[in-house]
């Protein structure tokens, strides 16, 4: 199995970061993460936020970026991003108002045009996906299917999030196989089934119903760089849930294998 990068998506720790940003930063790098994915930069400038990250010795990742910065200032996080050092940036989510089938001819076209910038500016753009991809239809394909064939490769990556796949009843190893080689970051992901009709329930890696170490495999086999946890929700004190997580990689993934 080859060796990817560890990273968090730092959205899981919205709260702690909201009170002490630095210091939630700085707890990640104890835990043993090797990258971290923004989703926000708490108002810190960008030479600064590089300074913490070389010092704690954590890389970053990329970004989650929404419609209002790539319509408002795109400019502004091409150089964000370039200045951390960050190689991906990623659209992570839509409100439900805004995912109606009449209105994905359009988005398809800015994705296109806001991947055009990023790679002239040597950032890869790719998105991160829900349930809600896996709903809606454009004609013959799912919005899903269709960001990757409307769409050309070097302009829009694959950011899978395998909870959200198999909590749409499909099977995430083999999205991640059709996907092999655009596919650069993986959501390592975890969580209980419920009730049918019930919303997804989050939990710490080990504790769910996905297969993570097939899963794994299946990332290693198809050129992923880095997995990244995310826990939607924690039940638990979210630095104790990915704590647990990253436990769990150690034991299943970094020490289960020879590098």
């Amino acid at each position: 199995m080859r060796r990817m990068g560890i990273g968090l998506q730092l959205y899981t720790l919205r709260s702690e970061l909201g009170k002490d940003f630095e210091g939630t930063i700085r707890k990640v790098a104890e835990l043993g993460y090797e990258g971290v994915e923004f989703a926000g930069y708490g108002g810190m400038q960008a030479e600064d936020l590089k300074a913490l990250l070389d010092e704690v010795g954590l890389k970053a990742i990329g970004s989650h970026t929404g419609f209002q910065v790539l319509d408002e200032n795109l400019d502004g996080e091409i150089k964000y991003l370039q200045t951390i050092g960050a190689k991906y940036a990623a659209f992570p989510w839509l409100p439900p108002e805004g995912r109606g089938e009449e209105q994905w001819p359009g988005y398809l076209k800015k994705l296109e045009g806001y991947g055009k910038r990023f790679l002239e500016a040597g950032i890869e753009f790719s998105y991160h996906n829900h349930e809600f991809e896996f709903e809606v239809m454009l004609g013959d394909l799912t919005v899903f299917e269709a960001l990757y064939t409307y769409i050309p490769a070097q302009y829009l990556k694959v950011e899978m999030d395998i909870g959200w796949v198999q909590y749409s009843g499909l099977d995430p190893i083999a999205l991640i196989q059709k996907y092999a080689g655009r596919l650069p970051l993986l959501h390592l992901k975890d969580f209980r089934k419920g009730e049918p009709g019930s919303g997804i329930d989050t939990v710490e890696l080990g504790r769910g119903d996905l297969p993570l170490v097939p899963i794994i495999q299946a990332a290693s086999d198809s050129e992923v760089e880095w997995l990244i946890v995310e826990q939607d929700t924690c039940a638990n004190p979210p630095l104790e849930a990915v704590a647990e997580s990253m436990d769990w990689i150690r034991k299943n993934y970094l020490d289960a294998n020879k590098f």
